[in-house]
């Protein structure tokens, strides 16, 4: 994990399930991300997000193989796969191999009935190499990981269809090439340098066009804001449930990847949720929710299935 100083945010620097039944086939539409707006995730609902206003740094998008044609309906729905199912309420955190944990939890609702069933993943940066894979020809988590080798493939942020090819909405950079644009103070990038990974709230590290990252992708909203503080206040809550995909840090600088795929946290609520943990976490963004929500872990194999196939993902590969 890279060694940075980071000012705490503080309490006024406001800013702005496991298998569940595929939505509707959803629309991809592209949505310039707007002051007070809704946002559409890749291939899921609709949420909101306050935007401060802040100049879009626009940088080269690539050009899509020209044999690619984007497709007049929307990406086609994928059909579930098996995924683990634990009884217990909370496995505790299990090693996996060197560096790697995981932990199932489910979490009961505020009469004490199932709620939300949440799949984590902790891992020390520096026994992993962290990475973003992107084509404007989407790939189920299957197809990423034989492409990739990675071990572990998390669906990115947010896309969209345009000209042809998919494209994330948020800035990502590949191979060290960076193209989209860049989200304002709202959002949240994970950004991968010589010395791996780091997530960054943008208000307090905005984008540097200059800096040589290796990969990186950004979303929003940030549910935990440096130094462990609520990054989606109550009077954001618009009330809107769906199947979430989180990226977060934790205080001793392991990286957590986090999917709850029942369908049932609110972005207000799962910001909550999140601080008021046992995770002890530092900082944590949320990524594309809905169908695109969806982490594998090739060994042991273990799946929760994104619902529709994915241009950008977050993959993790052994060093």
């Amino acid at each position: 994990m890279a060694s940075r100083q980071r000012k705490e945010a503080r309490p006024g620097d406001e800013v702005s399930g496991l298998m569940i039944k595929p939505d509707k086939h959803c629309l991809l539409l592209a949505v310039p991300f707007l002051l007070a707006s809704l946002v559409v995730s890749g291939c899921g609902r609709a949420v909101e997000a306050t935007t401060p206003s802040a100049t879009p740094v626009s940088v080269d998008v690539p050009t899509p193989p020209p044999t690619f044609s984007l497709p007049q309906t929307p990406l086609p729905t994928l059909a579930p796969t098996a995924s683990p199912s634990p009884a217990v309420p909370d496995t505790g955190w299990e090693r996996l191999r060197p560096g790697l944990e995981r932990r199932v939890i489910n979490v009961p609702g505020d009469a004490g009935e199932p709620f939300e069933r949440l799949f984590l993943l902790r891992l020390e940066p520096k026994d992993y190499r962290f990475d973003v894979a992107y084509h404007p020809d989407p790939r189920s988590l299957e197809e990423w990981q034989a492409e990739t080798n990675a071990l572990i493939v998390l669906n990115g942020g947010y896309f969209r269809g345009e000209e042809g090819a998919y494209l994330p909405n948020g800035l990502t950079v590949v191979d060290g090439r960076a193209f989209g644009t860049s989200y304002g103070e709202f959002a949240g990038m994970l950004a991968v340098t010589r010395d791996g990974p780091e997530l960054r709230w943008l208000t307090l590290e905005p984008y540097d066009p200059n800096e040589p990252l290796l990969a990186a992708l950004q979303s929003f909203p940030v549910l935990v804001k440096p130094g462990g503080v609520m990054g989606f206040p109550e009077q954001e809550e618009d009330h809107r449930a769906a199947r979430r995909s989180v990226i977060a840090e934790d205080r001793d600088g392991r990286v957590l990847f986090i999917v709850a795929s029942r369908g049932n946290f609110t972005l207000h609520r799962l910001s909550a949720y999140l601080v008021a943990s046992d995770l002890d976490l530092d900082i944590a963004v949320n990524l594309d929710g809905g169908p695109s929500s969806g982490v594998l872990l090739a060994s042991p194999l273990e799946q929760i299935p994104a619902l529709v196939p994915l241009p950008v993902v977050i993959t993790v590969l052994d060093r």
